[in-house]
């Protein structure tokens, strides 16, 4: 499969080691939140799928030491049922980047709990994938580029200010997927 995550990003996250792809990995899950807990807030019986998002997407900010439960943390995202499949496809908004987020945060556990290259790649291609679809539905965004920066710097050795990035950008994209709901 061919990836979007620049080659550059690609080569640092499997010559750098564990700790470097856990902090990729909690950066990409933590831009994500918004499009998972705020489009599935107030969903009946979503709650305890909310929780854990956000107390996963918490814990893996702890770069410096693979999560303990992270194997069963993705057994539970699994049972998400954005990630069941639906015969009918996904075809709403919200539903869409609901999927894309959970499917981010999948990945970002496999690879928090392995030190795997290549599931913090699949992680990164997820968020990009994400953004490229709502850079094509909002005029003038810019997502995707975005998305590309803010994973070249959670790759240069200092998490100083990714977290406060991390974290508008996601509030960013949430509001235009806001924007693209049917009123």
């Amino acid at each position: 499969m061919e990836t979007l995550v620049e080659g550059a990003v690609t080569e640092a996250l499997r010559d750098r080691g564990d700790e470097a792809i856990r902090l990729y990995v909690a950066a990409c899950a933590e831009r994500m939140v918004p499009l998972f807990v705020g489009l599935r807030a107030g969903a009946p019986g979503r709650e305890a799928d909310l929780d854990f998002y956000a107390e996963s997407v918490r814990d893996l900010w702890h770069a410096d030491r693979p999560l303990a439960n992270a194997a069963e943390g993705v057994r539970q995202v699994e049972r998400f049922p954005e990630l069941q499949p639906n015969e009918e496809g996904i075809t709403d908004v919200a539903d869409t980047y609901a999927f894309f987020a959970a499917l981010c945060l999948r990945y970002a556990l496999l690879a928090h709990g392995s030190g795997n290259a290549d599931d913090a790649v699949s992680c990164g291609h997820t968020a990009l994938t994400a953004m490229g679809m709502l850079d094509q539905n909002v005029a003038g965004a810019d997502f995707l580029a975005e998305e590309q920066r803010l994973q070249s710097l959670s790759l240069r050795g200092d998490a100083s200010g990714l977290w406060d990035a991390s974290v508008t950008a996601g509030q960013e994209r949430f509001r235009a997927v806001l924007g693209r709901l049917p009123r």
